[in-house]
C-alpha cells in the first residue's frame, strides 16, 4: 500500500474531524457521496465516502464512485488548502473530472469554503 496515500488519508481525516468538533461542519443528514481521488504523480488513489453521518478517507479505488478527481498530489493539496481555485485547475488542465461533477463540489464543504 502506498504510504503517501495512507498518510494523506490520515491527515484529511484529522482535518475534517477538527472542523466537525469545532462546529464548522455538520455531517448529519448528508447525502451519500463517493468520490475517488487519483493522484497521478504518486501512482495511487483514495476515496472519500460520506455516509451515515460520517466521512471516511480510505486508500484504494472505490468501484461505485460517483465521480473521480484526477490531478497531482501537489495540486490536490493546494486545492484543499485554497491555494488553487478548482475552476482554474479545471480550465487549465490541472484537474480532470469523470462522472457526476456536481458531487465534486462537496469537497469545498468538507474542507472549508
Amino acid at each position: 500500500m502506498n504510504e503517501k496515500i495512507v498518510d494523506l488519508c490520515k491527515t484529511l481525516d484529522e482535518r475534517v474531524v477538527k472542523r466537525v468538533e469545532a462546529g464548522d461542519l455538520n455531517l448529519k443528514g448528508r447525502e451519500f457521496l463517493a468520490i475517488q481521488v487519483t493522484l497521478k504523480d504518486i501512482d495511487g488513489c483514495f476515496h472519500i465516502l460520506v455516509k451515515d453521518d460520517n466521512v471516511f478517507f480510505e486508500p484504494g479505488e472505490y468501484p461505485e464512485r460517483q465521480t473521480e478527481i484526477i490531478m497531482s498530489s501537489t495540486n490536490f493539496i493546494k486545492m484543499i488548502n485554497k491555494e488553487l481555485n478548482s475552476m482554474v485547475a479545471l480550465t487549465t488542465g490541472k484537474l480532470k473530472l469523470k462522472g457526476d461533477i456536481t458531487k465534486a463540489k462537496a469537497l469545498k464543504e468538507l474542507f472549508g469554503k
